[in-house]
Protein backbone atom coordinates (compact mmCIF):
# COMPACT_ATOMS: atom_id res chain seq x y z
CA UNK A 1 0.00 0.00 0.00
CA UNK A 2 1.48 3.37 -1.19
CA UNK A 3 1.59 6.29 1.76
CA UNK A 4 -0.52 8.99 1.44
CA UNK A 5 0.08 12.55 1.40
CA UNK A 6 -0.13 13.25 5.42
CA UNK A 7 1.88 9.36 5.56
CA UNK A 8 4.66 10.80 3.61
CA UNK A 9 5.17 13.96 5.59
CA UNK A 10 5.52 11.82 8.43
CA UNK A 11 8.02 9.68 6.59
CA UNK A 12 10.33 12.12 5.60
CA UNK A 13 10.11 13.96 9.05
CA UNK A 14 11.19 11.06 10.47
CA UNK A 15 13.93 10.47 8.10
CA UNK A 16 15.07 13.78 8.66
CA UNK A 17 15.49 13.37 12.48
CA UNK A 18 17.05 10.23 12.29
CA UNK A 19 19.80 11.61 9.55
CA UNK A 20 19.95 14.76 11.97
CA UNK A 21 21.27 12.94 14.93
CA UNK A 22 23.08 10.69 12.80
CA UNK A 23 24.90 13.71 12.26
CA UNK A 24 25.36 14.78 15.28
CA UNK A 25 25.96 11.73 17.12
CA UNK A 26 29.00 10.37 14.32
CA UNK A 27 30.36 14.78 14.07
CA UNK A 28 30.98 14.17 17.88
CA UNK A 29 32.83 10.80 17.64
CA UNK A 30 34.83 11.30 14.69
CA UNK A 31 36.35 14.19 16.16
CA UNK A 32 37.24 12.83 19.76
CA UNK A 33 38.77 9.97 17.67
CA UNK A 34 40.74 12.26 15.45
CA UNK A 35 41.65 14.97 18.41
CA UNK A 36 42.29 12.40 21.88
CA UNK A 37 44.13 9.53 22.69
CA UNK A 38 42.06 6.99 24.58
CA UNK A 39 41.47 7.93 28.56
CA UNK A 40 42.18 11.77 27.90
CA UNK A 41 39.97 14.00 28.92
CA UNK A 42 38.59 17.71 28.51
CA UNK A 43 36.78 19.67 31.73
CA UNK A 44 34.18 21.92 30.03
CA UNK A 45 32.72 22.19 33.32
CA UNK A 46 33.33 20.80 37.10
CA UNK A 47 30.55 18.72 36.58
CA UNK A 48 30.68 17.74 32.45
CA UNK A 49 33.93 16.29 31.37
CA UNK A 50 34.51 14.91 27.47
CA UNK A 51 36.47 11.49 28.60
CA UNK A 52 36.99 9.26 25.61
CA UNK A 53 36.64 5.89 26.10
CA UNK A 54 36.01 2.64 23.42
CA UNK A 55 33.11 0.89 24.25
CA UNK A 56 32.89 -3.15 23.00
CA UNK A 57 29.78 -3.71 24.84
CA UNK A 58 26.43 -2.25 25.45
CA UNK A 59 25.39 1.04 26.17
CA UNK A 60 27.41 3.24 29.22
CA UNK A 61 30.10 1.13 29.03
CA UNK A 62 28.25 -2.36 29.46
CA UNK A 63 30.23 -5.56 29.23
CA UNK A 64 28.20 -8.30 28.65
CA UNK A 65 28.59 -10.38 24.49
CA UNK A 66 30.95 -10.56 21.95
CA UNK A 67 31.18 -7.32 19.43
CA UNK A 68 30.62 -9.32 16.44
CA UNK A 69 27.36 -10.93 17.94
CA UNK A 70 25.94 -7.71 19.50
CA UNK A 71 26.67 -5.84 16.53
CA UNK A 72 24.64 -8.59 14.18
CA UNK A 73 22.33 -8.45 17.02
CA UNK A 74 21.70 -4.36 16.82
CA UNK A 75 21.18 -4.67 12.97
CA UNK A 76 18.45 -7.32 13.15
CA UNK A 77 16.62 -4.89 16.30
CA UNK A 78 16.88 -1.93 13.65
CA UNK A 79 15.92 -3.42 10.53
CA UNK A 80 12.69 -4.93 12.44
CA UNK A 81 12.34 -1.23 14.41
CA UNK A 82 12.49 0.65 10.51
CA UNK A 83 9.87 -2.04 9.52
CA UNK A 84 7.32 -1.40 12.31
CA UNK A 85 8.03 2.73 12.12
CA UNK A 86 7.02 2.53 8.23
CA UNK A 87 4.43 0.19 9.29
CA UNK A 88 3.18 2.04 12.05
CA UNK A 89 3.13 5.54 9.61
CA UNK A 90 0.89 2.85 7.08
CA UNK A 91 -1.87 2.96 9.90
CA UNK A 92 -2.07 6.43 10.43
CA UNK A 93 -3.54 6.11 13.96
CA UNK A 94 -0.66 7.12 15.93
CA UNK A 95 0.68 10.84 16.67
CA UNK A 96 3.63 12.04 15.34
CA UNK A 97 5.61 12.19 18.48
CA UNK A 98 5.12 8.41 18.92
CA UNK A 99 6.49 8.06 15.53
CA UNK A 100 9.52 10.15 16.55
CA UNK A 101 10.64 8.73 19.53
CA UNK A 102 10.89 5.17 18.01
CA UNK A 103 12.55 6.73 15.04
CA UNK A 104 14.92 8.39 17.69
CA UNK A 105 15.64 4.90 19.65
CA UNK A 106 16.54 3.47 15.69
CA UNK A 107 18.74 6.14 14.96
CA UNK A 108 20.34 5.96 18.25
CA UNK A 109 20.96 2.11 17.38
CA UNK A 110 22.41 2.56 14.12
CA UNK A 111 24.73 5.59 15.43
CA UNK A 112 26.46 2.63 17.16
CA UNK A 113 26.09 -0.13 14.66
CA UNK A 114 27.98 2.60 12.06
CA UNK A 115 31.15 2.18 15.34
CA UNK A 116 30.78 -1.43 15.29
CA UNK A 117 30.83 -1.62 11.85
CA UNK A 118 33.03 0.12 10.47
CA UNK A 119 35.55 1.97 12.88
CA UNK A 120 38.09 -0.41 12.83
CA UNK A 121 38.47 -0.57 9.64
CA UNK A 122 38.63 3.13 9.25
CA UNK A 123 40.50 4.37 12.06
CA UNK A 124 43.89 3.38 13.81
CA UNK A 125 44.08 2.25 17.74
CA UNK A 126 44.08 5.04 20.38
CA UNK A 127 45.98 3.56 22.83
CA UNK A 128 48.80 6.52 23.52
CA UNK A 129 47.86 8.45 20.39
CA UNK A 130 45.64 9.92 18.49
CA UNK A 131 43.97 7.90 15.88
CA UNK A 132 44.43 8.37 12.14
CA UNK A 133 41.75 8.06 9.68
CA UNK A 134 41.64 5.98 6.54
CA UNK A 135 45.14 3.75 8.11
CA UNK A 136 46.80 1.11 5.74
CA UNK A 137 45.35 -1.13 7.91
CA UNK A 138 42.77 -0.34 10.73
CA UNK A 139 42.75 -1.40 14.56
CA UNK A 140 40.19 -4.36 14.01
CA UNK A 141 37.93 -6.25 11.16
CA UNK A 142 34.54 -5.21 9.94
CA UNK A 143 31.58 -5.72 12.40
CA UNK A 144 34.12 -6.04 15.37
CA UNK A 145 35.09 -2.56 15.30
CA UNK A 146 34.38 -0.42 18.88
CA UNK A 147 31.51 2.30 20.19
CA UNK A 148 32.97 5.98 20.88
CA UNK A 149 31.59 7.14 24.21
CA UNK A 150 32.81 10.43 25.35
CA UNK A 151 30.13 12.29 27.74
CA UNK A 152 30.95 12.48 31.06
CA UNK A 153 28.58 13.96 33.85
CA UNK A 154 30.21 13.19 37.64
CA UNK A 155 27.90 15.30 38.81
CA UNK A 156 28.50 14.40 42.50
CA UNK A 157 32.00 13.15 43.74
CA UNK A 158 32.52 12.31 47.25
CA UNK A 159 33.60 9.68 49.71
CA UNK A 160 31.14 7.00 51.31
CA UNK A 161 30.91 7.41 55.05
CA UNK A 162 33.25 5.32 57.10
CA UNK A 163 30.12 3.29 58.19
CA UNK A 164 28.69 1.90 55.25
CA UNK A 165 29.53 -1.63 55.21
CA UNK A 166 31.95 -2.29 52.19
CA UNK A 167 32.00 0.72 50.33
CA UNK A 168 32.96 2.71 52.82
CA UNK A 169 36.05 5.32 52.54
CA UNK A 170 35.80 4.59 48.71
CA UNK A 171 35.09 6.98 45.93
CA UNK A 172 31.33 7.64 44.98
CA UNK A 173 30.71 9.51 41.83
CA UNK A 174 27.28 10.04 40.48
CA UNK A 175 26.86 9.81 37.54
CA UNK A 176 29.49 7.50 36.52
CA UNK A 177 28.44 6.06 33.42
CA UNK A 178 30.36 7.35 30.22
CA UNK A 179 28.29 7.33 27.40
CA UNK A 180 27.57 9.24 23.80
CA UNK A 181 24.55 11.20 21.98
CA UNK A 182 23.24 7.60 20.36
CA UNK A 183 22.98 6.33 23.89
CA UNK A 184 21.31 9.45 25.62
CA UNK A 185 18.45 9.33 22.42
CA UNK A 186 18.21 5.44 23.09
CA UNK A 187 17.68 6.09 26.66
CA UNK A 188 15.44 9.73 26.65
CA UNK A 189 13.63 8.51 23.96
CA UNK A 190 12.64 5.24 26.04
CA UNK A 191 11.72 6.63 29.07
CA UNK A 192 9.68 9.49 27.13
CA UNK A 193 7.64 6.02 25.22
CA UNK A 194 7.14 4.63 28.64
CA UNK A 195 5.62 7.31 30.17
CA UNK A 196 4.22 9.45 27.87
CA UNK A 197 3.48 6.93 25.24
CA UNK A 198 2.89 3.99 27.15
CA UNK A 199 -0.92 3.23 25.63
CA UNK A 200 0.49 3.85 22.00
CA UNK A 201 3.18 1.72 22.51
CA UNK A 202 1.09 -1.48 24.08
CA UNK A 203 -1.31 -0.81 21.06
CA UNK A 204 1.36 -1.24 18.20
CA UNK A 205 2.54 -3.88 20.14
CA UNK A 206 -0.82 -5.62 20.05
CA UNK A 207 -1.08 -4.81 16.88
CA UNK A 208 2.11 -6.27 16.00
CA UNK A 209 1.64 -9.99 17.54
CA UNK A 210 -1.90 -10.00 15.75
CA UNK A 211 -0.60 -9.52 12.13
CA UNK A 212 2.23 -11.95 12.86
CA UNK A 213 -0.22 -14.81 14.31
CA UNK A 214 -2.29 -14.57 11.16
Amino acid sequence: MALNKEQSKYLWRALLAILLLLICDQASKIWVKTHMPLYDSIEVFSWFKIYFIENPGMAFGLELVDTYILTIFRIVVVSWFAVMIVKLIKRGTFKFGFILCLSMILAGALGNIIDCAFYGVLFEHSYGQVAKFLPEAGYSTFLSGKVVDMLSFPLIKTTWPSWVPYWGGHEFVFFRPIFNIADSSICVNAFILIFFYKKSLFESLAKEKKSNDK
